[in-house]
């Protein structure tokens, strides 16, 4: 992902560093941020029996279990006072389950909350009042999460895009950051596509293999979004990804982003012949996986328009951000961390 993670002081100035997709650390040292990453490696995959799929959903048909830490770690040069560090922390989802298993905290912090925002994401809010010349305060949490791998269903042809969206998910069916639906280019493209589709399910697959079609694959530490795809005919998981969930939103079915780390992917909504919703993955950039996801690394977060307090616009994805009161003799070395353990 190639999102911004943001340096903020008392006085408002703030820097920002790109995170590309499919990798999550890029000069950082120039403004002091590592982000430790790795690639996700299955710890346990294991079968399981397929779910009852009668309704039209997903099947869970496997699982793979793993361990990752999430914090900060923070080295003063000099005196730092009123810190306030907030980063996006693993949470439950229908296809994974998080447990915390080990906590962290230096003597420096005073308190750690979570909050979750709009759109299910959870953030770890820790404060540390102050932290002296040379003393490295840090706030780490250990997960152990399960993550299950999703099959499409048997039988899609009774799923339909739905005819009338609940208020909570209308945000998926407009223009989010980097996600131009009005974008003349995007609608003009998206116009015929499907249009000789015999079902829903047929009309996506028909967006899905055009956008793997007529955009070439080619990694970028710039975050260019759907149209500057579409126009240049190349971009990574980002683009790929922006990209198709504009041309879901234009045919009027609900469609997001999902973040996992160093990678994102899209789903869509479509429902069932008994009203029931449900969300389909799918694997735009790389491996053909349409509505189906072998791909068991961790969900950070789902959606790609967060309402986030501090910030003014909507943002395309809740990043890690550092506020201080005041620093004196130079700002802290700071150190996000996201990484697996071993087990």
């Amino acid at each position: 992902m190639k999102t911004a993670l943001t340096w903020q002081d008392d006085g408002g100035s703030a820097q920002s560093i790109p995170t590309p997709c499919l990798r999550e650390t890029d000069n950082v040292n120039k403004i002091l941020f590592v982000i430790t990453t790795v690639l996700f490696v299955v710890i346990a995959a294991n079968k399981l029996p397929a779910q009852d799929n009668t309704s039209g959903g997903v099947q869970f048909v496997g699982e793979g279990i793993s361990q990752w830490q999430v914090g900060v770690t923070i080295s003063a040069v000099g005196n730092c006072r009123g810190l306030v560090a907030s980063m996006p922390v693993f949470t439950d989802w229908p296809e994974q389950q998080v447990q915390i298993v080990d906590e962290n905290f230096s003597k420096h912090v005073k308190n750690v909350q979570f909050r979750v925002l709009g759109g299910g994401v959870k953030q770890m809010i820790v404060s540390i009042p102050y932290i002296g010349p040379g003393e490295t305060a840090q706030a780490l949490v250990t997960y152990e999460i399960t993550r299950q791998a999703i099959e499409s269903p048997q039988d899609t042809s009774m799923l339909k895009s739905p005819k009338k969206v609940p208020r909570s998910m209308k945000r998926f069916l407009g223009n989010s950051p980097y996600i131009e639906t009005s974008n003349s280019r995007i609608r003009a493209a998206s116009r015929n596509l499907g249009q000789d589709a015999t079902n829903d399910w047929k009309k996506v697959e028909a967006i899905y293999d055009w956008v793997r079609d007529n955009v070439q694959y080619e990694f970028s530490t710039k975050l260019k979004g759907a149209a500057a795809a579409l126009k240049d005919g190349k971009g990574d998981c980002e683009e790929m990804t922006s990209l198709f969930v504009a041309m879901c939103r234009l045919k009027k079915i609900p469609a997001r982003c999902i973040w996992v780390p160093g990678h994102c992917y899209p789903e869509f909504y479509l429902q069932d012949s008994d009203g029931q919703g449900h969300w389909f993955p799918c694997q735009v950039a790389g491996h053909r996986d349409f509505g189906s996801m072998p791909d068991l690394r961790p969900i950070i977060q789902k959606g790609d328009s967060f309402k986030v307090p501090g910030k003014k616009k909507p943002q395309r994805y809740v990043a890690e951000l550092l506020k201080g009161q005041s620093f004196v003799g130079g700002k802290p070395k700071v150190r996000w961390v996201r990484k697996m353990q071993s087990q």
